[in-house]
């Protein structure tokens, strides 16, 4: 099921396991995992892309290897808020995996993450060809950390 709030979506979260997070690119998508106790994204790997099934069962393969509960897929929106075809595309990625997986999804707004994970490479001093390498699941531990931090906040508020 596709939660349209990350409050909902952390309703949902069995208590104890992590969560993965995915940065959605046209020939990659970067994964990262949470800890279980949803605190710290922590970069894990990148998954060459190609047909739907075999991209979903990568990324399904690697989360039920590490146990997670949910899926949190970051949604390329523009600067100004509207949506185009990458995240039509996000979109549509998302209702195709709730067809092969019971686990529950939101969305993130991934605006800047990659910015972000570009310039902690870059303070990192990495090279090039390895930044290269690394961007999309740095990328996607960025959009991860921001729905660990909202949950976070959630629960310290009530």
């Amino acid at each position: 099921m596709i939660y349209d709030t990350v409050e909902s979506f952390g309703a949902v979260l069995t208590r104890g396991a992590p969560i993965l997070g995915l940065d959605l690119g046209t020939k990659t998508i970067g994964l990262a995992l949470s800890d279980v106790m949803l605190s710290i994204a922590t970069p894990q790997k990148t998954v060459r892309r190609t047909k739907f099934m075999a991209d979903a069962a990568a990324v399904l393969e690697f989360a039920v290897s590490r146990g997670v509960t949910g899926l949190v897929l970051g949604l390329p929106v523009n600067m100004d808020a509207s949506e185009g075809p990458r995240a039509q595309s996000t979109r549509a990625f998302a209702r195709n995996l709730t067809k092969i997986t019971e686990l529950p999804i939101t969305y993130w707004d991934e605006r800047l993450s990659t910015v972000a994970a570009e310039r902690a490479l870059l303070e990192a001093d990495t090279s090039r060809k390895r930044r290269a390498e690394v961007i999309d699941h740095v990328a996607a531990a960025f959009i991860l950390q921001g729905v660990l931090d909202r949950l976070h906040y959630i629960r310290a508020a009530q």
